[in-house]
């Protein structure tokens, strides 16, 4: 299906028969990827008396209980709420679905840019440096969401356990230029924005949505944080539109799945 539309000026043409999907299928009870070594997503049949929701083993229709930790298992959105006190649903805070973005790809190195807690000496870092040299000449129209893929991007990236293979993160200047480009929704391929160990200071993530001292900030409330994307090798870097899609949780994140389209300006 194409479609022509107008998005903040930008005359576009869009095929969305051709979008391409970048979450990471969660498979239950199967491989997946995995951070802080909680439990692996799981599904199992309900069963009450004799009823059994299997149709393998006997039952009138396959009827499952799902147990998940969207933060840990797989791609997902995230919003304020997930630093706040103040408890702020996801669905409240995602106000566009489709949006126009860029996709980047950077390799995560080891610099002396600043972060707090202090950088370890194998922390692997994306740099300020980096994301200038990507998104200088950006039309900041499509800087409303930016997708960031890191390398080296293997398949592996779709089951790896994050506890066993550190993942690399945003030094607070990488932070502090991306906000500055007035980016709205950022979509990476690590499992934080932040180290996954940092003395609970999510520094990152409070620079995003500027916050302090945990408490809510109106005016970045309906910025989002989308974790554990996977682009694959052959999606190549540039301008896209943007489906961000949610499961309807009342929660600070849901399980997610964006989905981008090349576009052509008329």
């Amino acid at each position: 299906m194409k479609a022509f539309l107008e998005i903040k000026g930008e005359n576009l043409k869009v095929d969305f028969s051709k979008g391409k999907d970048i979450s990471i299928s969660l498979l239950f009870n199967g491989p997946q990827p995995n951070t802080y070594n909680v439990s692996k997503a799981t599904s199992r049949p309900y069963i009450d008396g004799q009823f059994i929701g299997d149709t393998r083993k006997g039952g009138p229709c396959n009827f499952e209980t799902y147990s998940i930790t969207p933060h840990c298992n797989g791609t997902h959105t995230e919003c304020i709420g997930h630093i706040t006190k103040e408890r702020v649903s996801i669905l409240n805070s995602l106000k566009e679905e489709i949006i126009l973005s860029t996709l980047i790809t950077v390799v995560p190195e080891n610099a002396k840019e600043k972060y707090s807690p202090p950088l370890n000496s194998d922390d692997l870092i994306i740099t300020k440096e980096q994301l200038e040299g990507k998104l200088k000449n950006i039309n900041p129209h499509y800087l409303n969401a930016l997708i960031i893929r890191t390398l080296p991007n293997s398949n592996n990236k779709k089951e790896r356990d994050y506890m066993q293979n550190p993942s690399p993160f945003f030094s607070i200047d990488s932070m502090n230029y991306i906000v500055s480009l007035g980016v709205r929704h950022l979509l990476v391929d690590i499992p934080s924005v932040d180290r996954l160990f940092d003395d609970g200071i999510l520094s990152a993530h409070n620079i995003f949505w500027e916050t302090k001292r945990k408490e809510l900030n109106d005016n970045t409330a309906c910025k989002t944080i989308t974790e554990m994307v996977f682009v694959p090798n052959e999606i190549e870097d540039g301008k896209y539109l943007l489906n961000l899609q949610i499961a309807p949780f009342a929660a600070d994140a849901a399980p997610s799945r964006p989905i981008i389209y090349n576009i052509n300006e008329l």
